[in-house]
């Protein structure tokens, strides 16, 4: 089985900051992409950024300059970066990577979720 753990969410003020973490863990053979999604109440879920194994990143426009996405291969984990965060930032936010297992068999997963809430 394969497992997603984030971390790092909480409260903060208009301006100010939050890492965000997500761990992979279990029957890993390798992983592809990783990513961050947020979902506000009553919106639907959309990306916030990607990161493939080789590094390349993509972002929304609403978080470019803010956000920056990273990846530790060796820990199997994917972190986010939050900078100059605003009101409209809160969401819960989820991670996301495609695995191959040591079946070979590959799929997407998500963690549970971490709640941002930027107060103004």
């Amino acid at each position: 089985q394969v497992q997603l753990v984030e971390s790092g969410g909480g409260l903060v003020q208009a301006g100010g900051s939050l890492r965000l973490s997500c761990a992979a863990s279990g029957s890993i053979f390798s992983i592809r992409t990783m990513g961050w999604y947020r979902q506000a109440p009553g919106k639907l879920r959309d990306v916030v950024a990607t990161i493939t194994s080789g590094g390349t990143t993509h972002y929304a426009d609403s978080v470019k300059g803010r956000f920056t996405i990273s990846r530790d291969n060796a820990k199997n984990t994917v972190y986010l970066q939050m900078n100059s965060l605003k009101p409209e930032d809160t969401a819960v936010y989820y991670c996301n990577a495609d695995i191959r297992d040591r079946n070979y068999y590959t799929r997407g997963y998500w963690g549970q979720g971490t709640q941002v809430t930027v107060s103004s």
